[in-house]
Parts: C-alpha cells; sequence; structure tokens
C-alpha cells in the first residue's frame, strides 16, 4: 500500500509525501489543488473524519519529494504483462522497454486500421496492408510498398550523408518509413534516436529480408532482365545497406558514450538532490517543531487571558444554536469550560455544561456541572473541597438571572483531592428546562450568544 498513490491507487510516479503523512503522485496533486479550493487529504477523511487538522490541507508548497520511497519504487522487480513477453527488470528500465516491446499492439502506419505486434509489422505491410500500394511523388509511378520503402530508406541514407544533423521529418522519426512510429520535437527525436537504436536495426534488417525477396522476384518478372544484371542490382542495393548498418554502427558508439556521461551526470545530480531534500526534510521538522511550539505559547496565552484567580467566573459560550444542534445528535456531548481558580494558590476548577441536558435532564432540561480538577497546589490544600459553588445563566436584558446553588457532599469523590486530570463532575442535571432558554421573553440567548457566571465562596 506504501507504493500506491492516494488519489488514483496506482503505482506512484514523482511520489510527494504531504504534511499528514500521506503520499500523492506530483501529477494527481497538482490537479487535485488546480480543481479543488482548500483540498482536504482523502485519506484523512476516510481513516477519521473527527480528527481532521491543518495538517490534513492539501498544497504543492507543503508537500515534499519522498526520495526514500521514490528510489524503492525505482528497484521494484516488475516483469511486462504484454501476452508473449517474457521481459523482467526493475521499474525506472521499464518505461523505456514499453517503446521497444516486440510483442506491445501497435497501429499500423499507412491509415490501414489494422493493430499488429511490432515484430510482425514488417510482415503486415508486405502481406497483410490494403495500402500497400504507394504513389511515388517523384514520377507518379504506383509502386508495391517495400519497392517504395527501399526508395525512402536509399534517399534518407543519401540525405544522412549530406545533413548528418538534420532529420527527414519535424514530426516523425526518421525511420517511420520501416515501420517505427514515433513522433515528436526535435528534442523528443534526439532522445528517441539514441535511445531506440537497437529498435531500428531490427526494423532495417526484417525490412532487408523481405525487400531482398520482393526485389528478385521483380527483377526475375522484368522482360529482357538477365540473371547478371539482377545480380549487379543486388549487390548495389545491398551496398547501400551496408552503408546504412555502418553510420548505425558508428551512431551506436556514440550514442553510448554520450548516454554513460549522461549517466554519471545524472548520478552526480541525484545525489546533490537527496542532498537538498535532506536538508528540506529537516528544515520541515524544525518548522514543525516550531509552529506545535507556538501553538502551545498560544494556548497558554489564551488561558492565562480567560483564567479567574478570585473564585468568580464568568464563561462566554457563543454559537449555541450550532452547539445544541450537535447536542441533540450526538455529535458533541458536553462544553467544558476554560479552568479557572479559586485564588491564586488556590484549587482548580471548570464547568461542564450539557445544552441538551444530561441524565435527569436530557432532552428537556441544559444541565451544569462543577468540576474539580488536579492543580499545581493540591498538596497544600484542605481536602475535600468544602466551598459553597453558586451558578448563574445571565438574562441579557438584566431582568431575570437563573441561579442554583449547592454544597459540596463531602462523601462524594467529586470533591475528593483529584488522581487523575479532573474528577466526576456534579451539579445541577435539571438547571433550566429547555423551553424556558429558547423562550422570546427572556434573553439568555442573544445573537446566538449566552453567559454562564460560577462563584465560589
Amino acid at each position: 500500500q506504501k507504493y500506491l498513490c492516494s488519489n488514483c491507487n496506482n503505482i506512484l510516479k514523482k511520489a510527494l509525501q504531504t504534511l499528514c503523512g500521506h503520499r500523492y503522485c506530483s501529477a494527481c496533486l497538482a490537479w487535485i489543488v488546480r480543481n479543488n479550493k482548500n483540498a482536504i487529504c482523502q485519506k484523512c477523511k476516510e481513516e477519521d473524519p473527527n480528527t481532521l487538522s491543518e495538517e490534513s490541507l492539501l498544497a504543492e508548497e507543503r508537500a515534499f519529494g519522498d526520495a526514500a520511497i521514490n528510489k524503492e519504487i525505482s528497484e521494484l522487480r516488475v516483469h511486462c504483462v504484454t501476452l508473449g513477453c517474457s521481459w523482467s527488470g526493475i521499474m525506472k528500465d521499464f518505461e523505456e522497454h514499453q517503446s521497444l516491446c516486440e510483442y506491445a499492439l501497435i497501429p499500423c502506419h499507412t491509415g490501414c486500421g489494422h493493430v499488429v505486434m511490432r515484430r510482425k509489422l514488417a510482415d503486415h505491410l508486405e502481406n497483410g496492408c490494403v495500402n500497400n500500394v504507394t504513389v511515388c511523388q517523384q514520377c507518379q509511378c504506383s509502386l508495391a510498398s517495400s519497392e517504395y520503402q527501399y526508395l525512402i530508406i536509399s534517399s534518407a541514407f543519401l540525405f544522412q550523408q549530406s545533413h548528418p544533423t538534420s532529420p527527414t521529418n519535424k514530426d516523425g522519426c526518421r525511420f517511420s518509413e520501416v515501420g517505427c512510429t514515433f513522433r515528436g520535437s526535435k528534442e523528443k527525436m534526439k532522445e528517441h534516436e539514441k535511445s531506440a537504436v537497437g529498435a531500428h536495426m531490427l526494423l532495417l534488417l526484417q525490412h532487408m529480408r523481405q525487400l531482398k525477396g520482393t526485389l528478385c522476384s521483380a527483377a526475375k518478372a522484368a522482360q529482357g532482365f538477365t540473371p547478371q544484371s539482377e545480380l549487379s542490382v543486388n549487390k548495389n542495393k545491398l551496398h547501400v545497406f551496408e552503408n546504412i548498418v555502418a553510420v548505425l554502427n558508428k551512431e551506436v558508439e556514440s550514442s553510448n558514450l554520450e548516454i554513460l556521461a549522461f549517466r554519471r551526470q545524472s548520478e552526480l545530480d541525484q545525489n546533490i538532490i537527496r542532498g537538498l531534500e535532506l536538508k528540506i526534510a529537516e528544515l520541515h521538522r524544525c518548522l514543525t517543531q516550531k509552529d506545535a511550539g507556538l501553538s502551545s505559547l498560544h494556548k497558554s496565552l489564551l488561558f492565562s487571558e480567560q483564567a479567574s484567580y478570585d473564585g468568580i467566573f464568568l464563561w462566554k459560550i457563543t454559537e449555541v444554536g450550532r452547539k445544541l444542534q450537535d447536542s441533540v445528535t450526538g455529535r458533541t456531548v458536553g462544553l467544558y469550560s476554560p479552568a479557572f481558580y479559586t485564588a491564586k494558590y488556590g484549587y482548580k476548577v471548570c464547568l461542564r455544561v450539557y445544552l441538551n441536558g444530561d441524565g435527569t435532564g436530557k432532552g428537556t432540561h441544559m444541565s451544569l456541572f462543577f468540576v474539580v480538577m488536579k492543580g499545581d497546589y493540591d498538596a497544600l490544600l484542605p481536602w475535600p473541597f468544602r466551598h459553597k459553588v453558586t451558578f448563574m445563566l445571565l438574562d441579557q436584558n438584566n431582568r431575570e438571572h437563573i441561579i442554583d446553588a449547592f454544597r459540596p457532599d463531602l462523601t462524594s469523590a467529586s470533591f475528593q483531592r483529584p488522581v487523575n486530570d479532573m474528577n466526576v463532575a456534579s451539579g445541577c442535571p435539571m438547571f433550566l428546562p429547555l423551553s424556558k432558554l429558547q423562550s422570546p421573553k427572556h434573553a439568555y440567548v442573544k445573537e446566538d450568544t449566552l453567559f454562564l457566571k460560577c462563584i465560589i465562596e
């Protein structure tokens, strides 16, 4: 699974790892970001929608190249699935094999509509292609495709000798007339001709064999053609092909030297890239740690701004409508307030509210509870907690506040010295009927906001 893209589910190509730890093909990530505003990682959604964070937000600048996984993928053992082909090797050599596989099905370049194996293309052109008659552009004579291709090969060779650096076709390969179907720009053509020399030689050899039989038959059928003249013609044609093969051999030697130099340079470049990727990964880790530190400082700052140290705490709750609906549907059980203190070095406590009720008040009342938390100075404080607690829901029109109070049950575990982060909540499960909370006669909720106050004597 680690070799598969989180988007297309195919083998990763130029793998990128996102901040959330999932991997995408570079092209897939670019497509997602381009077509989706604020795109979220699909894998994060599938694993746990409730834990989505800022790290799940996808952006190309927030992803980095995964050199390790790319190296593993490039060294995977693979085999060609084309029927009849026995090639096997490693992934980084597979793309080159695909362009040369003799068993691959390719369309006939004459436009006859047939799809044949690459290895049988020459035979198809000679014996099965319906477009095997070609009109010569020079003399307007109708020629069999093999005869016409012989003229093209000879012309190409002569042109090669007079213009050795210029391809005969800006779009198609020079060997298209003998079965090569590659087309591309000048730069791509140069790369193709270097990498496909062997395939070109194979196509030429196949074509030479067929031309030999075709030309001999045509020569014998011609009136007044003697065995001596046939031999002379064949010798001349053989000489042309020998020259072509000699040129190709020189190209092979030159290409091999260039490929070797390219591979050495590529290895050096890869080492530099790997070093840079490691530096980027280290910088990314440092940034992540600093982000975590800043987040912690931000939380501490918010806590210090909201904390109270005199036993009086005012809790502002916004988006009441949405939070009440979440409580009804069960998406959110209860809400905890920020912590506050009875004194500077006193008890650490907080409130917990169930907007749709809890226990005996579930579905009918708003429930409000008091929670004793583990504090820094618990060892110096008297236990159990015995201070009177007063709850208030403030009427924002200042008319009728809801007030309820209780004294702690000293035998209850809720008011003993905390062993865990917080004790079991205790308070008023039927603090206020929901009908009264939502009544237009009162202003307990105004502008989708309510205020709860707690006073500890």
